[in-house]
């Protein structure tokens, strides 16, 4: 059998665990990674470091795409760098005629994701967006009640979702914190959140109106304990009288945990920065911030159901609770997410399933292994072995899919920003439900 040839353009912390590793191991029967692409050589001695044993791998800078593939003939090009790049990786495998598998967020705009979805009209190639969220056992329970009716027609959701002071402080230490290179924080993380809901109900998004303000974070922050710009945790003089730093750090440990995701910015590395200038314990009172750390939304879908959401990126606990209401009735489940930072014990998350004019059912969904829930390693399963045929309904995300999710992100920070509502058909520079639908996979 011919194995599967891969290439990654972005060799990320997240491109070696989740993608080079699976790759190599557990899939290696099948699979093989071919070609690595990145700005910056330190990536390539990381990976070589890590896999020795492939140590022989071609190595190519981001301006030699084409030179890859014809020297390494790969069937499909993994994108994995920092999220600003995705658009561009993904129009160039795809005019290649190759498949692309790509990190959330697909895009950081609107117009980069049309581009995706008008290029993938013109390929034999085709878009898969790793959404991992969806691969949840809780998650796909949910998926398969509503598929099956049992909320009827859906009319409301109420999504809340929690970051704690670990998590969420995180993405204001590291590039995140641009919104060029991340679409900020409603593109960068919420488009998992906006996807599950879109799958969940099987409705588009049509119109957002949102609120956001930068509240914990930046400059003028009430917890900044100085206000000085430049400084690192590492070797930041006030780092104990940061609540955020303090918290998970003793004082004895003052070494940074390097960045999952980025194709760094040139200068020196060191062993705490395996990267070559980039350090992933940026200040995150800064006044360079220009993101918001606190939404709320409401999103309008084309069946008539309405999102009520919010997130907030500095909070005691990481979790979330959801609702869905239905012509036929109601679920509600409650999650805490990382429940060995959470300072109280935590509850095993089930399901409350209540009929309209019945009885509350409370489901126990049995529980997997892996990250992100136990979506992981389901994903990669379906990524490196084909999706499985047995599930009722299609699980695996393309570019529509990724389209939907970024438009609604930056539909939330542009509605915040103009004070009004924002069409998503406006964010894809004119797409429309009906245009996109046509789409592959739409």
């Amino acid at each position: 059998m011919n194995r599967r040839r891969f290439a990654i353009c972005g060799v990320s912390g997240r491109a070696l665990g989740q993608f080079a590793k699976p790759i190599a191991t557990t899939f290696a029967g099948g699979c093989e990674l071919v070609g690595l692409l990145d700005p910056d050589p330190a990536r390539f001695d990381l990976f070589r470091s890590r896999f020795p044993e492939h140590a022989d791998i071609r190595t190519y800078r981001p301006e030699e795409f084409d030179r890859m593939v014809d020297e390494t003939k790969p069937d499909c090009i993994i994108v994995a760098g920092r999220d600003h790049t995705h658009a561009e990786y993904i129009i160039q495998a795809l005019n290649r005629d190759l498949d692309a598998i790509t990190e959330k967020p697909m895009a950081t705009t609107g117009q980069d994701s049309r581009r995706i979805v008008e290029a993938e009209r013109r390929s034999k190639g085709s878009v898969t967006v790793t959404f991992n969220y969806r691969y949840a056992p809780i998650h796909t329970k949910i998926k398969e009640m509503v598929s099956e009716g049992k909320l009827g027609r859906i009319t409301s959701i109420d999504l809340n979702w929690y970051l704690d002071t670990y998590h969420g402080s995180s993405y204001f230490k590291r590039w995140n914190r641009v919104r060029e290179f991340s679409g900020g924080l409603s593109v960068h993380k919420c488009t998992h959140h906006f996807d599950l809901v879109n799958w969940w109900i099987n409705q588009k998004p049509v119109e957002v109106f949102a609120y956001g303000a930068l509240n914990y974070y930046g400059a003028d922050s009430e917890l900044n304990p100085r206000r000085e710009d430049g400084r690192h945790c590492a070797t930041c003089d006030v780092a104990d009288d940061c609540a955020y730093y303090a918290r998970w750090n003793a004082r004895s440990k003052r070494a940074p945990v390097p960045d999952d995701h980025l194709e760094s910015l040139g200068g020196q590395r060191s062993p705490a920065f395996p990267y070559t200038g980039y350090r992933a314990d940026q200040c995150i009172f800064d006044s360079s911030i220009e993101i918001e750390d606190t939404y709320t939304a409401v999103v309008r879908y084309n069946q008539g159901a309405l999102l009520s959401y919010s997130v907030n990126f500095s909070l005691p606990y990481e979790g979330y609770r959801l609702a869905i209401n239905g012509t036929k009735g109601r679920l509600e489940t409650l999650e805490y997410h990382m429940p060995a930072r959470t300072p109280f014990p935590t509850p095993v998350q089930t399901i409350d399933y209540f009929p309209l004019f019945g009885s509350k059912e409370t489901i126990h969904v049995v529980h997997k292994e892996g990250s992100h829930g136990g979506g992981d390693p389901l994903l990669l399963e379906d990524l490196f072995m084909g999706e499985d045929a047995r599930r009722p309904f299609r699980i695996l995300s393309g570019a529509v899919d990724g389209a939907y999710s970024v438009a609604t992100g930056e539909a939330v920070w542009r509605s915040a920003k103009e004070h009004r509502p924002i069409a998503i058909e406006e964010v894809l520079g004119g797409f429309r439900t009906e245009e996109l639908s046509l789409a592959r996979g739409g």
